[in-house]
């Protein structure tokens, strides 16, 4: 059952901070890569390319947990587990563009590589915790 993001900790999703999203390789270890989210909603959004590490690891599993710090105070920090419940190509392109938006204050994404396919993941939260 998807549950909301307190709203008290809401502004860590709307801010410049980064968030770090685990999720499970397929040797059982973990994989933790620094992402750009914004949310919609409850639901986290991130973007990231076909056939990379993380995109293959959500796709085989898609239990995942995504921490976002406070930059402003290190002790605070909103970590959210859920799963991902979609996986598209659709607007991939035009969500990465809002991603570079949010973080970098410009229209496009300036990091495109010739031939990648840009994906973009839902995450629905199962648990919230905020602390501090």
């Amino acid at each position: 059952m998807a549950v909301a993001v307190p709203a008290s900790h809401r502004d860590l999703l709307e801010n410049k901070a980064l968030a770090y999203l685990s999720c499970h390789l397929k040797d059982g270890s973990i994989l933790v890569n620094p992402v750009w989210c914004l949310a919609e909603g409850d639901t986290i959004v991130v973007n990231s390319a076909e056939g990379r590490l993380k995109d293959r690891a959500m796709r085989r599993n898609p239990q995942v947990t995504v921490c976002i710090g406070d930059p402003a105070n290190p002790f605070r920090y909103l970590e959210v587990r859920g799963r991902v419940q979609e996986i598209t190509t659709d607007g991939a392109d035009a969500m990465i563009d809002r991603l570079a938006q949010k973080y970098l204050g410009v229209d496009t994404y300036p990091n495109r590589r010739a031939g990648e396919v840009r994906v973009t993941y839902r995450i629905v939260p199962d648990k919230a915790v905020a602390r501090g």
